[in-house]
C-alpha cells in the first residue's frame, strides 16, 4: 500500500498476515534491508516506526499482523514503461546496472552478521516438505527434484558463494530512475540463505523475455549470453564469484525452476485450489527430461559435459 506524509513524500506500507513466517522472519528481513541501505546498496530502506521498531506486531481478528514501512523506490517498473529503457541510453546500460545492483547486495551480504536469521535453502527445499506439497501423481517430477537436491547438497557453502540473497531478483522488484538509469531494489520478503548464483540464474532466465522474438536457437542463445555478459560486467564492479560456481549456471537454472514450481503449488494450497499441471508443465518437463526452459543450445552442451 502506497502512503504519503503531508501529501508529499511517498512510502510503502506493508501489512503482512502470511502464516508461513513469524516476527523473527520479518525482523531478519528488515534488519538486512537496513544494513544494505546504510552501507550504500541501491535498496528501498525500511523506515522505523515512532517507537523505533522496524516491525510492528498488531493483533486483529485473533491474528498477528506484521507491519513495516519502506521508502518508495524512485522511478518506475520497466514493465510500466512498456519495457522501454530511458531515452538516449543503450539497453546494455540497463543490464549492466541490474548486475551492478545485485553485486552490491551480494558484496554486503558477504560481510553481514545477522541478529535474527532468515531460513536456509534446505529448510524449505527438502523432500520431506516437497513430498507433502507436490501431488503424488507428479511422481516423475518428485524424482527429478530429488536428484537436483542431491546435486545442490554437494555444492560448497563458504562465504564467497553462499549467503543471504534476494531470492526474487527480477524486474518486478526494482524501479528505474528514467533520468539517470539508477536501479532501486525492493521486496526482500523472500530473502534466504542460499548460493549467490541463484540470483544470477534468475537474471539469466528473465533475459529470455528480451530475446523471445528470436526464433533461431543459436542466435537466441547468443543474445541471452550478451545480456548476461553485461550483467556480469556490472556485477564484477562490486564483487565476484568463483569461476567454478559460474560454470554451474545450468544447475542453478534448475534451482530457479524448482522455486517457480514450488511457488505456484504453494499459491494453490494457500488459495485452497487443486494444482493444475499446465501451470507448472514447462518447468517440470525441463527438469524431468533434463532440458532447458529456454530455446538455447549453448548451455545444453555445458549440461551434457557436467553429466558425462
Amino acid at each position: 500500500m502506497i502512503v504519503s506524509r503531508n501529501g508529499e513524500k511517498q512510502y510503502v506500507l506493508r501489512i503482512s498476515t502470511l502464516g508461513d513466517r513469524g516476527e523473527e522472519d520479518y525482523l531478519a528481513e528488515t534488519e538486512f534491508v537496513r544494513f544494505l541501505a546504510e552501507n550504500g546498496a541501491p535498496v528501498a530502506d525500511v523506515v522505523p516506526s515512532v517507537q523505533g521498531k522496524l516491525v510492528e506486531c498488531i493483533e486483529a481478528d485473533d491474528k498477528i499482523v506484521y507491519v513495516s514501512l519502506f521508502a518508495y523506490a524512485k522511478g518506475m517498473l520497466i514493465a510500466d514503461n512498456g519495457y522501454r529503457y530511458r531515452e538516449s541510453a543503450p539497453l546494455s546500460e540497463y543490464f549492466y546496472n541490474t548486475g551492478k545492483a545485485l553485486g552490491a547486495i551480494h558484496r554486503l551480504s558477504k560481510i553481514y552478521m545477522p541478529v535474527h536469521n532468515r531460513p536456509d535453502y534446505f529448510d524449505k527445499y527438502n523432500m520431506t516438505h516437497l513430498d507433502r506439497l507436490i501431488p503424488d501423481e507428479y511422481d516423475e517430477l518428485k524424482k527429478a527434484i530429488a536428484v537436483r537436491l542431491d546435486a545442490f547438497r554437494a555444492l560448497p557453502k563458504n562465504k564467497d558463494c553462499y549467503g543471504l540473497v534476494h531470492f526474487d531478483f527480477s524486474d518486478g522488484n526494482w524501479h528505474i530512475d528514467t533520468y539517470t538509469g539508477k536501479i532501486t531494489v525492493f521486496d526482500f520478503d523472500n530473502c534466504m540463505n542460499c548460493w549467490y548464483m541463484f540470483d544470477l540464474a534468475n537474471l539469466w532466465i528473465h533475459n529470455e523475455g528480451w530475446t523471445r522474438q528470436e526464433t533461431d536457437p543459436t542466435r537466441r542463445f547468443a543474445l541471452m549470453q550478451q545480456c548476461f555478459d553485461y550483467q556480469l560486467q556490472g556485477y564484477r564492479t562490486e564483487t565476484d564469484l568463483p569461476e567454478e560456481m559460474l560454470e554451474k549456471l545450468p544447475l542453478f537454472i534448475d534451482m530457479v525452476l524448482i522455486e517457480n514450481i514450488v511457488d505456484k503449488l504453494k499459491c494453490c494450497v494457500r488459495e485452497g485450489e487443486t494444482p493444475d499441471w499446465e501451470d507448472i508443465e514447462e518447468a517440470a518437463e525441463c527438469l524431468i527430461h533434463k532440458t532447458l526452459c529456454v530455446s538455447t543450445i549453448g548451455w545444453e552442451q555445458t549440461r551434457n559435459d557436467q553429466n558425462a
